[in-house]
């Protein structure tokens, strides 16, 4: 088909204002930066799920496991759930030597994205919290 036969595109007329060339910005969420993670683990031997809370920066032994979060974000209970916090996880073998097996984020929306998976222990974010019924760890030391 020759270029002159073949039928002309109408044309996009420019925007004429501002207005229409920028969409109006979504206001910013701002994440909460919380001091307790949340965490559950399974035992794959005998089955039993546990639930845990840990400060950030302190480290709580699961089985063989041990679990650092270093932060964990959440968002206002308005805004659409998002919950992530950056952890480090460390089996003790049986030789009592510390190999780190993750450091990562994990998202408790998608617990299955990012969790730890071990042969005997998987662990996963539940959620972010603002305070835990434990015992903070410079309440635990004074007493």
């Amino acid at each position: 088909m020759p270029l002159d036969d073949v039928p002309a595109q109408p044309q996009q007329q420019a925007p004429e204002t501002d207005e229409e060339v920028k969409p109006e910005p979504a206001p910013k969420v701002e994440r909460m930066k919380n001091p307790v993670a949340e965490f559950s683990g399974i035992d794959k031997i005998t089955g039993r799920i546990t639930s845990f809370d840990v400060y950030i920066n302190e480290t709580v032994q699961f089985g063989a496991l041990q679990v650092t979060p270093r932060v964990c974000y959440s968002r206002p209970e308005a805004e659409e759930p998002k919950t992530d916090s950056f952890v480090e996880v460390d089996e003790i073998t049986l030789d009592r030597k510390i190999r780190r097996i993750f450091t990562g984020w994990m998202f408790a929306e998608s617990p299955g994205l990012n969790a730890v998976e071990h042969p005997v222990y998987d662990v996963w974010l539940k959620s972010c919290k603002a305070k835990s019924d434990v015992p903070a760890p410079d309440t635990a030391k004074s007493n």
